[in-house]
């Protein structure tokens, strides 16, 4: 009886456990697929972009996510964790509109959705660093959150130079 009574507790417990697991699981899969997102964009952007500044941005996009995806991939396989191998429908969407661009047009599409990404990536990973339940995916997360600020960083500067601050400029006019 005191045997079933244990079991029965470890079950309990281990079911409580589940739903926790599986948020972070789920964050996971989610990161898996924005990284590839970076990856193929990077490539993108380091043949299509005609501003030096957003090529060198795009080159160092693949070399980071590269990166981190492959650490990302260690870390599931320790986990059990399968993850996606394609990217998302939004991200697809985003190659395809930005594949019909080049030129400025493009560097300015490009950086305008890299800036957009890495704000939502810095909060997500922030987020995960500080209350992800698991030890390891939570770790993981902290110790690449400096690089996607960095990322931010450098694509706000890039947004800057490419003309895409977000500050629209109206001619004045007088009146006579």
């Amino acid at each position: 009886m005191m045997k079933q009574a244990v079991l029965a507790g470890a079950v309990l417990v281990g079911l409580a456990a589940a739903p926790v697991f599986a948020a972070d699981e789920a964050w996971v899969a989610k990161v898996a697929k924005g990284g590839m997102a970076e990856v193929e964009l990077g490539k993108l952007a380091t043949e299509k972009a005609s501003a030096d500044t957003v090529k060198q941005f795009g080159q160092r996009m693949v070399d980071d996510h590269s990166k981190a995806n492959d650490e990302l991939k260690t870390l599931a396989q320790s986990k059990s964790i399968t993850l996606p191998t394609e990217i998302g429908p939004e991200d697809k969407a985003l190659r395809a509109r930005l594949m019909k661009l080049s030129g400025p047009a493009f560097d300015q599409a490009y950086i305008k959705a890299m800036v957009a990404d890495h704000v939502k990536d810095v909060s997500a990973f922030r987020t995960e660093s500080k209350t992800g339940k698991d030890p390891d995916v939570k770790a993981w997360a902290a110790k690449t959150l400096p690089t996607l600020e960095e990322h931010l960083k450098m694509a706000r500067d890039a947004n800057g130079t490419v003309g895409t601050s977000g500050t629209k400029t109206t001619p004045k006019t007088t009146k006579k």
